[in-house]
C-alpha cells in the first residue's frame, strides 16, 4: 500500500475540514436563517410563494441535495489533486492485493 507523506495527508485533511465547515454553514444558513429572517424574507417571492415558506418547505432539502452533489464533485477534485487513486482504493477495499 502506497504510504502518503504527512504534509500531503495534513493539507489534504485540512482543506477537507475547510470543505466541510463550509457546508455546513451553507446547510445551517439555508434551514434556520429562513427562520431568524422570515419577516424580511417575506417580501421576496419564489415560484409563487413567500420565499420564507418556501426555504421552509423545499428550499433548505434542495440545498441539501445541491450541497451532497457539489462535496462528491469537489472531493473528486481534492483526491485526484493529493493522488489518492479510486480504483487503487476500491481494489484495497475489496481485499485484493496491490502491486507496486
Amino acid at each position: 500500500m502506497k504510504r502518503i507523506d504527512k504534509k500531503t495527508a495534513d493539507a489534504y485533511f485540512r482543506t477537507r475540514t475547510i470543505l466541510i465547515s463550509i457546508y455546513l454553514v451553507i446547510g445551517f444558513s439555508a434551514s434556520f436563517g429562513a427562520v431568524f429572517f422570515a419577516e424580511f424574507l417575506a417580501e421576496f417571492t419564489f415560484n409563487g410563494f413567500p420565499l420564507h415558506y418556501y426555504m421552509g418547505a423545499q428550499g433548505a432539502v434542495l440545498t441539501f441535495i445541491i450541497l451532497l452533489f457539489v462535496n462528491a464533485i469537489v472531493s473528486d477534485r481534492i483526491d485526484k489533486k493529493y493522488g489518492i487513486d479510486e480504483a487503487r482504493n476500491e481494489s484495497i477495499g475489496s481485499g485484493k492485493t496491490v502491486d507496486h
